[in-house]
């Protein structure tokens, strides 16, 4: 199975992962210089490259492609015994302290793909999300993530809760981000150790067992008079918190 991408920076960022690209449908009078460098790039691999009008592209994708399309063998999710068995591995005591990002009820694939483009960047050790009420890794987030999802390993998983007390019952405390009474500053908590951090629904932010579950909840305080944050820069500003304070 095949999933469609598009734009210069995700197809740049798919090539550079092994038999990933399958083939590349490439606007054939384009004057983009980052579109020529691609060109040739293609010319040298073995990734089969049509050339085509912009309107057979625009049939195959409707969203603003930037003159570039791609099918790529479908990401493959790990699932939740996956997770199980990982977490194994994570936890030695010869291993750097494990750096995870649960994903609960993001419901935008450009939300998704932002969170993820920040997962990455942090270099975080996994990323877990639900099956349900949540973003599939759509095209649209392909996009948004520009090649992070090719690098990073993704869980999808049936019950969260049920994989957050995995991830605690392996010795990783869970913060989940929530603005209430009893929330404590991030910038006053510690978070050097085995972390994983949970972000909640763009409206109705973590689900009450899920809230629970967490073993501590943090907050970004907020000056201004609107307190809340687009979830995907919550996620980086608690991701690279965390990545402070370890170094």
């Amino acid at each position: 199975m095949t999933d469609i991408i598009f734009g210069i920076h995700a197809i740049e960022n798919a090539l550079k992962v092994s038999d990933q690209v399958q083939c590349v449908w490439l606007q054939k009078d384009a004057q983009n210089k980052r579109l020529l460098r691609l060109h040739k790039v293609l010319e040298k691999s073995q990734v089969e490259l049509r050339r085509v009008s912009l309107k057979e592209l625009d049939k195959l994708c409707d969203a603003r492609h930037q003159g570039v399309v791609a099918s790529i063998k479908k990401v493959h999710l790990k699932s939740e015994n996956d997770l199980k068995k990982k977490l194994k591995t994570w936890t030695g005591e010869d291993r750097d302290a494990p750096l995870i990002l649960i994903l609960d009820c993001i419901e935008d694939p450009r939300n998704l793909g932002a969170c993820l483009r920040s997962a990455d960047a942090a270099g975080v050790t996994a990323v877990v999300f639900s099956k349900d009420k949540s973003a599939s890794i759509t095209s649209i987030a392909h996009k948004t993530a520009a090649g992070a999802v090719e690098h990073l390993e993704i869980f999808q998983v049936t019950n969260l809760v049920r994989a957050i007390d995995a991830i605690k019952a392996a010795g990783i405390w869970v913060y989940g981000t929530s603005l209430e009474v009893g929330s404590q500053n991030i910038y006053e908590t510690e978070l050097k150790g085995a972390v994983a951090v949970v972000v909640g629904n763009e409206g109705k932010g973590l689900r009450h067992l899920v809230k629970q579950s967490c073993d501590h909840l943090i907050h970004i305080p907020m000056a201004g008079e609107v307190q809340s944050l687009n979830v995907s820069v919550a996620t980086g500003i608690a991701l690279f918190e965390v990545i402070r304070q370890r170094n």
